[in-house]
């Protein structure tokens, strides 16, 4: 299978050339079919690499494409790492992707720029799989940049709104200032080891001593780039905004893709941060402030997809703590099921702002229950989920969470034990006054309610399976069951 590694990038990146060219003149079932069906041939090879990189004799292996800088002593190819930790992040970003890229096709059929949008998806997916997949972090950082870039695009999407293109800018001034922090973090990187190669960066990282100045300068640097990227304390205000692109671009950038890109690049630089006790101190901190914070900021939210952004924000938090804390593969567990009952959730808001004629303000909805019942039963399994409520997902990588924090320090087991109540509590507010309790519309919005079509209640009842049962690769101790995770990927 790993002759055909290279074409997991490359099939979204045509597929957005061939939307690109043609736009207008396809069809919204043709821009959304050559849309989707380059995402999931992505997802069908990254499903073969992931059967290989299973098996016991397998050991990473790094796919050199071309020799993309070479200047002085800097030698830079373009190549990929396939190995564990890139096999898993290519099965969330293609498989949710796909998801989103289906319900699109229902959600954005009346748009007439549905074309420039699903270009627009594709590009993004590109650019994502280039970052989880390159084998050195300039590599990473031009992944890294060009999600920046489309998601200025999609959230600016409806740009003759004014205050659209100003959220627009807001997400892409405010990821510049921490991708200023990853860029000088790169920089000392080459000047300390003289490679930006991984493989070479942590077996040279190996022979410093702990909290060694050097290496702490780096990481931190390197978490300042992830805290622009994955949205934590004060770099988070540009998320919220976020929602001003249409529901499905919140659902990617929030669940699957472009806010875990700082928790996957810090898991990617364990070796580093594990040798600096001191930033992964100051990781787990900020997480910690975030989680809280984000969390209190969601109670008082009216805008059904900002009590959810704030949710996204809360929730990175919790996987920085487990970072900070030196539980890489437990953070790495939150993603994938955050990745699955987050997507759940912002495309469960899509459809009822789609059946609510756009209305987001959740004070002028109620009793969707009956009107909306696939809607409302998956919604309600993406509540129960992000609750932690067992046995869903969300429950078992909370716990895990909530368990290496409680050996790492009680006042941090305590506070992101009452952000684990904000959670439960915010969220059940909006599921209650979304489906329960009476009508608070309008009459004409009141006549037109109505289920959403099958592109997009198919992606929302796949999407409530995987947020029930996903948790089981993660099984605690207690029960003596394999934590499949851990024994796949030992970080």
């Amino acid at each position: 299978m790993h002759q055909f590694i290279w074409l997991i990038p490359i099939l979204p990146l045509v597929g957005f050339i061939l939307i690109g060219i043609l736009n207008k003149r396809l069809p919204i079932q043709w821009s959304g079919g050559i849309a989707s069906a380059a995402v999931f041939l992505s997802f069908v090879i990254s499903l073969g690499v992931f059967r290989e990189v299973q098996t016991e004799n397998f050991v990473p292996e790094r796919i050199v494409l071309f020799n993309w800088i070479s200047a002085g002593s800097l030698n830079i190819d373009f190549a990929f790492l396939i190995d564990q930790l890139s096999a898993i992040m290519l099965l969330v970003v293609t498989g949710v992707g796909f998801l989103i890229h289906i319900y699109s096709i229902g959600y954005m059929h009346h748009d007439p720029d549905h074309a420039r949008f699903f270009s627009y998806l594709n590009l993004f997916i590109f650019f994502m799989l280039l970052l989880v997949m390159g084998s050195n972090y300039i590599v990473m950082f031009a992944g890294w940049e060009g999600v920046g870039l489309c998601s200025y695009l999609l959230i600016g999407f409806w740009f003759k709104n004014t205050a659209y293109n100003n959220a627009a800018k807001k997400a892409f001034i405010m990821n510049r200032i921490g991708d200023l922090g990853f860029l000088l973090g790169v920089f000392l990187i080459f000047m300390t080891f003289g490679s930006v190669s991984f493989k070479e960066v942590f077996e040279g990282a190996k022979l410093f001593s702990t909290n060694d100045p050097t290496l702490t300068a780096i990481c931190i640097l390197l978490f300042i780039g992830a805290m622009g990227k994955s949205a934590q304390l004060p770099l988070y205000t540009w998320l919220p905004d976020a929602m001003a692109g249409p529901t499905p671009v919140s659902a990617l950038i929030h669940a699957a893709t472009m806010v875990t890109a700082g928790i996957y690049m810090v898991v990617r630089s364990n070796v580093l941060f594990a040798l600096s006790p001191f930033a992964s101190e100051i990781v787990a901190i900020i997480g910690l402030a975030t989680a809280f914070f984000a969390a209190t900021i969601g109670l008082k939210q009216n805008d059904i997809k900002k009590v959810l952004a704030y949710s996204t924000v809360s929730q990175l938090g919790y996987m920085f703590v487990a970072l900070g804390v030196g539980a890489y593969d437990t953070a790495l567990f939150h993603v994938i099921t955050h990745a699955f009952f987050k997507a759940l959730l912002f495309l469960g808001a899509g459809s009822v702002i789609h059946a609510m004629s756009g209305e987001q303000d959740i004070r002028r909805m109620g009793a969707l229950k009956g009107k909306l019942p696939i809607t409302h039963l998956t919604f309600l399994i993406g509540t129960l989920a992000i609750a932690g409520i067992p046995p869903l997902a969300g429950f078992f990588s909370k716990d895990e969470i909530l368990a290496v924090t409680h050996g790492y320090s009680m006042p941090m087991f305590t506070l992101l034990s009452i952000t684990s109540v904000l959670t439960a509590v915010y969220m059940f507010r909006l599921y209650w006054l979304v489906f329960y309790g009476e009508f608070r519309g309008s009459e004409h919005q009141k006549t037109h309610l109505h289920e959403s079509p099958l592109t997009m209640t198919i992606p929302l009842m796949v999407l409530a399976v995987l947020s029930a049962v996903g948790g089981f690769i993660g099984m605690p101790e207690i029960f003596h069951a394999p934590h499949m995770l851990k024994e796949f990927c030992s970080l």
